[in-house]
């Protein structure tokens, strides 16, 4: 049995749906799976054992000239690409009227989606050939995976949902393998920053314990706020730009995580590291943290800033 998977982005939206993935090859024996993805998370998909074909979409960097020539030909190739396969059955996890019409409507092969009261854009589901009911109250996990249950008429297992990508990464662990701690500052959202103050009250608690702390980054302004966290400490590193799959390879050999609401905190959940994520106006219940070891603190008045560092440290000192 071959299913395409419709799910393109965000990071932590990519990774939501890997446990769905891992119930599903424990249900049906001869499933695999193709996954059209955003070009910059091609490498997620390709860390489960279920997924044969990954398939580069980029309706992100399309969309800023969509009707050039060049632009215009890349959508061309894709739609062939796409429809070299029939497939089984089409589950589109995204739920987006921009997923349905372009990527999931082109698709050969029943097509399976949210129905218009469990979906976030109602108009996407016009485009599904059949719809799946999926209560909105629970986690974004918890939903992929009942939909790809009742996708493939499999039990939903009532143990927690296993991403199965961190034995991808068991056989490169780092020499200094649980000698160190990683802190995620960099996130999207101003309102998502935990002070830089605070990061570094919290690197000064960490520096008798004789861990490392590294600070990787993504972005040019995300260096240099690095770069003023480490300013006068020993024990920090930060790291140089890395791919994707590098920085799970740090994570994965971490003692434990300090993470702001970002991809990355998702991708640490998903390697089964020990993380503690800090949440402001963000309500965890639906999005945080799943897996072994998550934990969540969440500012009483929404306010990032009122995170204190020596709150943060008393609960990572349960890993140390």
């Amino acid at each position: 049995m071959r299913v395409l998977v419709v799910k393109t982005s965000s990071m932590g939206d990519v990774l939501h749906t890997l446990p769905a993935l891992t119930d599903a090859a424990n249900c049906v024996s001869n499933i695999t799976f193709d996954w059209v993805v955003e070009e910059s998370f091609t490498q997620i998909p390709s860390w489960h054992f279920a997924v044969d074909k990954v398939i580069p979409v980029a309706i992100r960097r399309w969309r800023k000239n969509w009707f050039s020539k060049a632009i215009r030909q890349e959508r061309h190739d894709f739609i062939n690409n796409l429809q070299q396969q029939q497939y089984d059955a089409i589950i589109d996890a995204q739920g987006l009227i921009k997923s349905a019409l372009f990527i999931t409507r082109k698709a050969q092969g029943i097509k399976h989606g949210l129905d218009r009261k469990s979906i976030k854009e109602p108009i996407a589901s016009w485009f599904y050939d059949i719809k799946h009911n999926i209560p909105k109250q629970m986690h974004a996990i918890e939903r992929i995976r009942l939909l790809f249950a009742q996708t493939l008429q499999c039990n939903l297992p009532n143990s927690m949902g296993d991403y199965a990508i961190a034995r991808h990464f068991l056989s490169s662990l780092p020499s200094d393998n649980q000698q160190y701690l990683v802190f995620l500052h960099a996130t999207t959202r101003d309102e998502k920053h935990w002070t830089e103050d605070g990061w570094r009250q919290l690197i000064k608690l960490i520096e008798p314990t004789g861990l490392k702390v590294k600070l990787p980054w993504g972005a040019s302004h995300e260096q240099q706020r690095a770069i003023r966290l480490a300013q006068g400490f020993n024990h920090v590193e930060v790291l140089p730009k890395l791919s994707l799959n590098d920085i799970a390879t740090v994570i994965v050999g971490a003692k434990a995580v300090v993470s702001v609401d970002t991809g990355l905190s998702h991708l640490t959940a998903a390697l089964d590291r020990p993380n503690i994520t800090l949440f402001g106006k963000t309500d965890p219940m639906l999005i945080g943290g799943y897996g072994k070891n998550q934990y969540s603190i969440i500012s009483p008045d929404k306010m990032m800033k009122t995170i204190s560092a020596n709150q943060v440290y008393q609960k990572l000192s349960d890993f140390l």
